[in-house]
């Protein structure tokens, strides 16, 4: 199935990351962003996931940032045909990418997320729940997985070089930064139990970073 372009969900925060010494692309939840360019793509992720996926052969490359897992048919076919959704999502991705000159069996991924960062949020269990889908997705799609970093009780912020492949993971272990994402993951979890008709929109999280991993 071929997905339309979707303006909507485009990624349009840019800046210049001076700790790079580049144009940086910041991805808010529900987002996507495909490229050729010598950038960085950047998101926060708590329970949610983001998919880096590339052709290193074509070039060009992209990240997503997902809230939920596919909605096992349960919801409206309408609503789940959202960016919200880590199939959409995905399929959205990969067709930009097949668009921009990929090819579906040269692609590779990077997966990030699926923090449980609220002890109490157990019952609704989102981040493993998104963990366990965008492996399993990806396995059925037969994209190879060339790194992941997911699950576990931080929050993390993802930049993510798509020329190179490059992944840079940052855990977010300070107290205040636990605190402010777990006021977004309440809020999420809040969305998801009241609104079956419009994504949740989560602030943006501006933390600083107490621990560092590079994924090659």
């Amino acid at each position: 199935m071929r997905t339309p372009h979707l303006p909507e969900a485009l990624a349009t925060r840019t800046y210049f990351d001076r700790e790079f010494g580049k144009q940086a692309i910041k991805l808010l939840p529900n987002e996507y962003y495909v490229t050729r360019e010598d950038v960085v793509l950047t998101t926060v992720l708590g329970s949610c996931v983001a998919a880096c996926i590339r052709d290193e052969s074509a070039g060009v490359g992209g990240m997503n940032h997902f809230m939920l897992p596919d909605d096992d048919g349960s919801a409206d076919r309408m609503l789940s045909a959202s960016m919200r959704y880590g199939s959409y999502a995905l399929e959205v991705l990969i067709n930009e990418l097949l668009k921009m000159g990929a090819r579906r069996e040269r692609l590779e991924a990077k997966v990030f997320g699926g923090g449980a960062v609220l002890a109490n949020m157990t019952t609704l269990n989102i981040g493993e729940r998104n963990a366990d889908f965008v492996l399993r997705y990806l396995k059925t799609e037969e994209i190879r997985v060339a790194a992941q970093d997911l699950r576990g009780p931080h929050a993390r912020r993802v930049s993510y070089f798509p020329v190179g492949g490059l992944a840079l993971v940052r855990r977010l272990t300070r107290q205040d930064d636990q605190v402010s994402v777990a006021r977004d993951e309440r809020a999420l979890a809040r969305a998801i139990a009241t609104s079956a008709r419009a994504p949740a929109q989560s602030p943006e999280l501006f933390a600083r970073q107490s621990f560092s991993r590079q994924l090659a």
